[in-house]
């Protein structure tokens, strides 16, 4: 290849927009209308990670106090964002809470979950539009798995610095509840854009940046074990308010 075409694909590369940028609400909303409404259909046609993946949060929570203690469940209320049918919910939080609310903007995803015991509010919107409610109960965690890809750079900033305000405090007025991210990891070097359904997959890297943004702190992060080699490493953070 010549000089010139060499510059030339540097400037291409240079000009290539932030991959966060291609996101649209519209798409990704469309793609997940047309999922079915059941494991398989969250988990992408890998419903067998879901036993795996379950247990890794689980054994996560337990290292951040938050498990059962002699049958005595250790959140009073916990938040999961973009809950899908609830298999998060079901399978994992109202085993440590005693009231979860979800944040869900495809309804039919959650049309089971309605009157079933422990689950309060649904929130059928996405999460960039969801807001505290002033008069709803603090959270002692707050959950997002596989669903802030959606959601742009600065969407996800903002969003998270709206979950930082939400959290319980102690007696002594500290921030006791934590924020959970578990997500994919983008092991290219970049973050990735997926037209599928309109989402990014972020290196470690961007998201230390994102949580820096939206005035959090990460109190612990480990990586989900017991992975296949073909699929993306998942991470999970445990983050806080910075100046907590």
């Amino acid at each position: 290849m010549s000089d010139e075409g060499e510059n030339h694909h540097q400037d291409d590369a240079a000009e290539a927009p932030p991959p966060d940028s291609l996101i649209r609400t519209d798409d990704s909303l469309q793609y997940w209308s047309s999922v079915d409404a059941d494991v398989n259909g969250m988990l992408g046609g890998f419903p067998q990670v879901s036993r795996i993946d379950l247990r890794g949060s689980r054994s996560f929570l337990a290292k951040l106090g938050l498990g059962r203690n002699h049958g005595v469940k250790a959140i009073k209320r916990a938040l999961e964002g973009g809950a899908g049918i609830g298999r998060i919910t079901q399978g994992l939080l109202l085993e440590v809470a005693e009231a979860v609310d979800v944040v869900e903007p495809i309804a039919k995803f959650t049309a089971a979950l309605a009157g079933q015991p422990g689950v309060g509010r649904i929130y059928n919107i996405g999460l960039e539009a969801w807001r505290p409610d002033s008069d709803a109960a603090t959270y002692d965690l707050i959950w997002n798995q596989w669903c802030l890809g959606h959601l742009t750079d600065e969407q996800l900033a903002a969003y998270l610095n709206r979950c930082g305000t939400a959290l319980s405090r102690g007696e002594d007025g500290k921030v006791k509840g934590v924020i959970v991210v578990k997500e994919n990891m983008s092991t290219a070097g970049e973050d990735r854009f997926d037209a599928l359904d309109s989402s990014v997959t972020r290196q470690d890297g961007t998201f230390r940046r994102i949580f820096e943004e939206a005035g959090l702190r990460i109190v612990k992060t480990e990586l989900q074990h017991g992975w296949k080699d073909d699929l993306y490493p998942v991470r999970m953070y445990a983050l806080k308010p910075r100046d907590v």
